[in-house]
């Protein structure tokens, strides 16, 4: 801690340069990171898969189904209640596509 202290402002003055190269790079490593990474909504689901495609017959759907929409359920293409938490991690407002018989 005394070795802060013994800094003139000179000393500080030439380690600024370092400190913002710092900071620079380390904003482009991240702003490059979330451009990868942000781009992926499915993080899991069949990923060996070159695309997920699922389909449902009218028929035994029955009363209503609750499809999944954020790519997070356990039960995929179904709708197990894991926008919840992804909702409240991300600030997000995504929820299920319900699809109901008519009566």
């Amino acid at each position: 801690m005394d070795f802060y202290r013994n800094l003139s402002v000179k000393d500080w003055a030439s380690l600024l340069p370092f400190g913002v190269a710092c900071v620079a790079v380390g904003f482009g490593v991240k702003t490059l990171l979330d451009k990868q990474l942000g781009t992926a909504v499915n993080l899991s689901v069949r990923k060996s898969e070159s695309k997920v495609a699922d389909s449902v017959d009218i028929e035994d759907i029955g009363k209503q189904a609750v499809f999944c929409r954020c790519w997070r359920s356990s039960k995929f293409p179904y709708c197990d209640g894991s926008h919840n938490k992804h909702n409240t991690l991300t600030g997000d407002n995504v929820g299920p596509l319900i699809i109901k018989k008519k009566e």
